[in-house]
């Protein structure tokens, strides 16, 4: 104890101020007030042992505090990495506390960016500057710089003028726009030792010089170890949600991939024993429209439908496509495909009718021929690729036997077909490859039968007809119901696929053909004339067999000995028609004016003269005119307009007049050769009629 009381109150002071937590300078004033108050030289010296204590004491217990708060600091940190959800969060709370902590002006944590090969600042915290807030650095660039390429802490009392840094423009410039001095970064490491990662950088920084101590260095290390943890969980986390998504996605592929191996599966099962039940093209058609809910159509080579348009069970009732043509049946019941037609859904197939290709609501209705050749080609373009293809809106597939195209099969109503629909639309073409070359055999096994018949009928109609009307029914020929006649003649080179065409072209509906002095076609009547039916098989067997092919038809007619003089009108207009030079044309006896009278069976002149006057006797009929009279004269005095007036007794002006409203009624070619002939003919018949 001492001796001198003065002293103890002195020694009470200090503990007093150390109690209190006052500053080292309170301390400090104990002495010096012992010193004011006369104490002696030993009690003074013992005041003084006792403050030096005391600031000891003083010293222990801030760093004391200064380390609990920093552990509270990590502790804190250490939380929010427990409870990472936002790791910008947790880089702002880790780059806020170093400030505090070190007591610093600002602080800031840069990452690297690997695409662009430097860093950039991810994180500040009190900086003011926009320039120094987008720097980026390279490596070895600047303090951060060397920090990140040797992962050694660096720290300078005035970064400016320290040499040891690579200084360039860029960032000396922020620095200076941010008023930076004194500078501390440390590495963000990822392991330990020689092998850690530097994946970052964490700096504390002060406006006015400064020495960062060992201990505050250590610290900054601590937050910056805390702060590549937060980094690299956020990324594991997020790999880990990479990682599940792509997991969730590929179970929802395997789901999808089963679900389509069992629909595929199903919809094979169905489709065979659609085939083992002898369904036919329709019903596949139907099945597949079903399976894929959309509106199927099936198409022969030549681009034109062999089956009504199937609609799926969710697709709206609309019109589907139409009988075939003008050639069978332009939609008669009782053409092909109608009523009496084989399966009594065949009768699609064929060119010319009403809406061309397709009908009504099929494969492009307003150009005919047309559509039918874009089908081809996006067909052509299908076997190219052994795969569907899109064209005008519509999946197109080939239908295949070997290298031979069939036809095809075209959807609509289903833009968006993925790839297990797909896979399926185009393996329903399979099936349909299978059903039409089975229909195809039975039809040429059928037609040879049939080609039997017709030669017997067309080389002795008189000889048996009861017979042959008999054998006739029992192949499902009424030769007793009108019939056109359609005779075909091409190339001899290309003569033999002709015939093959022939069959083609009748296939699906019920007419039959044979080769008899050219290719021979029956094809019953559908409120067609011979004209248009033999135009419209021209143009198909010209497509079908990639030549000129010439048709001429004739009827109808019914019974043995009317089908055989059909035949004989037919092969003489065809006769006629290549001596005209109208090869690779169709048409018929009566639409070759005088020639269809000299050709034709009955000769019909009345009807000839009506074809040809009859404008101009209506005209006269009604206006009580002569134009025929004065037609008549014109021609009888040889085209001379003044012998015309002449013989008409009328002024020339009259005759001229005349003349016009003739070509204003027959058109401006009446005086070229060849419709003056027919004009002079039917002239000098009607006379002879008269008379």
């Amino acid at each position: 104890m001492p001796k001198n009381p003065s002293v103890a109150a002195h020694l009470r002071r200090l503990l007093e101020l150390l109690a209190s937590g006052a500053p080292a300078e309170d301390l400090g004033t104990v002495a010096a007030e012992a010193r004011r108050g006369g104490a002696g030289a030993d009690d003074l010296a013992e005041v003084e042992r006792a403050t030096r204590a005391a600031l000891r004491v003083h010293s222990a217990l801030r760093q004391h505090q200064r380390r609990e708060a920093e552990l509270t600091a990590l502790f804190d940190t250490a939380g929010d990495l427990a409870a990472l959800r936002d790791l910008d969060a947790v880089l702002r709370s880790i780059v806020r506390r170093a400030r505090m902590l070190l007591g610093t002006d600002t602080a800031y944590l840069t990452l690297p960016d690997e695409e662009a090969g430097d860093t950039f600042m991810r994180v500040t915290d009190g900086s003011v500057s926009e320039l120094f807030q987008n720097l980026r650095l390279q490596l070895g660039e600047g303090l951060g710089g060397l920090v990140a390429q040797t992962a050694r802490p660096y720290a300078t009392p005035d970064y400016r003028t320290d040499e040891r840094f690579h200084h360039t423009h860029s960032i000396d410039a922020g620095v200076l726009d941010e008023g930076l001095v004194a500078i501390l970064g440390v590495p963000l490491l990822l392991g330990s030792g020689s092998g850690g990662k530097v994946i970052g950088a964490l700096f504390a920084a002060d406006r006015t010089p400064r020495a960062f101590s060992p201990d505050e260095v250590a610290l900054l290390c601590s937050l910056a170890n805390h702060a590549a943890i937060a980094i690299d969980t956020a990324k594991a986390m997020t790999d880990a949600r990479v990682a599940l998504a792509e997991l969730a996605e590929a179970n929802a592929v395997i789901r999808e991939r089963s679900a389509a191996m069992q629909r595929a599966e199903e919809s094979h099962d169905r489709l065979s024993d659609l085939v083992l039940r002898g369904g036919d093209v329709a019903d596949v058609a139907a099945a597949v429209a079903d399976l894929l809910q959309g509106d199927v159509t099936v198409f022969d080579a030549g681009g034109w439908p062999l089956t009504p348009t199937a609609r799926g069970t969710d697709r709206p009732a609309g019109n589907t496509a139409r009988g075939r043509n003008a050639a069978h049946d332009p939609g008669g019941a009782d053409g092909p495909g109608g009523a009496d037609g084989p399966s009594g859904s065949h009768g699609t197939h064929g060119p010319g009718g009403a809406d061309g290709p397709g009908g009504a609501d099929d494969w492009d209705d307003s150009t005919g021929t047309d559509g039918a050749a874009a089908l081809v080609r996006a067909a052509e373009e299908s076997r190219a690729t052994a795969h569907a293809v899109v064209h005008d809106g519509r999946w197109v597939c080939a239908v295949l036997a070997g290298q031979e195209m069939l036809g095809s099969l075209v959807l609509s109503g289903r833009p968006d077909l993925d790839g297990p629909d797909r896979r399926l639309f185009e393996r329903s073409s399979v099936v349909t490859s299978l059903l039409l070359l089975l229909r195809r055999s039975v039809a040429e096994a059928e037609n040879r039968v049939r080609g039997d018949l017709i030669t017997d009928l067309l080389t002795a109609p008189d000889r048996d007809p009861a017979g042959l009307v008999a054998r006739g029914r029992s192949l499902g020929i009424d030769l007793n119901r009108p019939h056109l006649v359609l005779v075909a003649s091409s190339d001899a080179d290309v003569r033999d696929r002709l015939a093959v065409a022939a069959v083609q072209y009748l296939f699906g509906g019920d007419g039959v053909s044979a080769e008899h002095a050219g290719t021979v076609m029956l094809v019953p009547v559908g409120g067609v004339k011979p004209g248009e039916a033999a135009r419209s098989a021209a143009e198909q067997l010209t497509h079908l067999v990639g030549a000129p092919v010439t048709v001429a038809g004739a009827g109808p007619a019914a019974g043995p000995r009317a089908l055989a003089d059909a035949h004989a009108e037919a092969s003489r207009c065809l006769q006629a028609l290549q001596v005209l030079g109208r090869r690779g044309a169709g048409g018929s006896a009566g639409e070759l004016g005088f020639l269809g009278v000299l050709l034709g069976k009955d000769h019909d002149v009345e009807g000839f003269v009506r074809a040809t006057l009859g404008p101009l006797l209506d005209y006269d009929e009604r206006r009580g005119t002569q134009l025929v009279r004065t037609l008549a004269a014109y021609f009888g005095c040889g085209g001379s307009l003044t012998r015309a007036k002449e013989e008409l007794h009328v002024h020339i002006n009259t005759v001229v007049q005349r003349l016009d409203r003739i070509q204003a009624i027959l058109g401006p070619g009446w005086n070229s050769p060849e419709h003056a002939l027919e004009l002079q003919l039917a002239l000098r018949l009607r006379l002879l009629s008269l008379s």
